[in-house]
């Protein structure tokens, strides 16, 4: 049985991508009788209070746009110290909000892979953590390494020797990062050293994994505490939860479109968007340019070209022909949702893992952004769109997508934390 008096606070750190799921999981426990509060960076404030979440900012607005404006944050190795700095940064607010907020013994504390100080608080305040990975790849294994951006090692080559190659890149690029200041914050609270943040980061109590089993098949060196569920989609808990009449003019208007879309925050596109433009052109195919970065649309787009700031994929992607992005996994899951064919660009973080599985699920294809040129875009385009096989297994993963909703099944399992 639910106590409707148990408080739950939920910490996130990211983008949209990552910030998104967390609200819409916030929403689900309030409306099944908890009172959440959300702790997350400046800029998501206005999301967390249309969805009725009482609201703690974790830095500033001009912080988050200091670390999302550089463009090597997109850049696989320089991104990871970037990011991880970010994150260090983070640690003691994220603790000392929890330290005055959370009652030990009584509430719950559910918080994404890089809130950090959350993970610290458990430690030191002896609160009750659920860690939240929205990615597989954040989940470590000696038989199914994660694919590692910058790293593109062949899957001919042993799964051990993937994996150990994978640690050495913890050692050189993320342990670097991130454990001095998380350790010297910990020496701090007279807690011991983190000697490997991807072994730390798990709470030893429960660990929601939110992509299904058929996406990332169980490992059995997985930590044991860990629980599978299905994808948290959020995109209506956007900037917008609807589709513009404009835009809805344009769907109806002619033949479906081609959807490219770098992500929320990604800077530097004008590369990715000045292809699809001409691809667009080029193939006579009609296109939705889909960035809230304007600065990054090429001046004079083409005939049946749409530049679109925000809308709600579940929405826009069933009256659409293809959907080409940057792989991040709330992308991916909205194209599976959809039915939708998808070319991935990786470009740094999980995206290259996220097109690996994407190909093998027979979904979609994937081209490295030196690849990614209007010949080649055009013909991987193409072949997605007319073949039988690709279109078989859309809507295999669409049937298995509607099976579970990851938000219910996820707030089961936080209820069964709390009951």
């Amino acid at each position: 049985m639910i106590d409707e008096n148990r408080r739950v606070f939920l910490v996130a750190l990211g983008t949209h991508g990552d910030i998104l799921p967390v609200i819409a999981l916030g929403a689900a426990l309030q409306a099944r009788g908890h009172q959440v509060y959300l702790a997350a960076p400046e800029p998501f404030m206005p999301l967390a209070a249309r969805a009725g979440l009482s609201f703690y900012a974790i830095g500033t607005s001009a912080d988050f746009e200091r670390v999302v404006r550089q463009q090597a944050l997109w850049r696989p190795i320089r991104g990871a110290r970037i990011m991880f700095k970010a994150i260090a940064e983070a640690i003691e607010p994220t603790y000392r909000w929890l330290e005055t907020q959370a009652c030990p013994g009584k509430d719950l504390v559910v918080a994404s892979t890089l809130a950090l100080g959350a993970r610290v608080a458990q430690e030191r305040l002896g609160l009750s953590l659920t860690t939240l990975h929205l990615m597989p790849m954040l989940v470590e294994s000696r038989f199914a390494p994660p694919r590692l951006p910058g790293l593109p090692l062949p899957n001919l080559l042993p799964a051990r020797w993937r994996h150990g190659l994978s640690r050495g890149a913890d050692k050189l690029v993320i342990d670097p990062s991130v454990l001095p200041p998380l350790n010297a914050f910990r020496t701090k609270l007279g807690l011991a050293p983190v000697k490997r943040l991807r072994n730390w980061w798990h709470s030893p109590e429960r660990v929601l994994l939110a992509v299904p089993d058929w996406y990332a098949k169980p490992q059995k060196d997985w930590p044991e505490q860990i629980r599978q569920v299905s994808f948290l989609l959020a995109d209506t808990y956007g900037d917008t939860a609807r589709l513009a009449p404009s835009l809805q003019a344009f769907l109806h208007a002619g033949s479906a479109p081609l959807v490219f879309t770098y992500g929320s925050a990604m800077a530097g596109a004008q590369s990715f968007f000045g292809t699809a433009a001409e691809v667009c052109r080029l193939s006579g195919r009609r296109g939705i340019l889909l960035t809230g970065r304007a600065d990054e649309i090429p001046a004079d787009l083409p005939p049946g070209v749409l530049h679109v700031p925000y809308a709600p994929l579940s929405q826009l992607l069933p009256a659409c022909a293809a959907l080409i992005h940057h792989g991040g996994v709330g992308t991916v899951a909205q194209a599976l949702a959809a039915n939708c064919p998808q070319l991935i660009v990786p470009v740094a973080f999980d995206h290259a893992d996220e097109a690996q599985r994407v190909v093998q699920l027979g979904v979609g294809a994937s081209l490295s952004r030196w690849r990614f040129s209007v010949r080649r875009a055009r013909r991987v385009i193409d072949e997605l769109i007319r073949s039988a096989a690709v279109s078989d297994a859309c809507r295999q993963a669409q049937i298995q997508m509607s099976e579970v909703n990851g938000i219910t099944s996820a707030c089961e399992a936080i209820d069964g934390m709390a009951s």
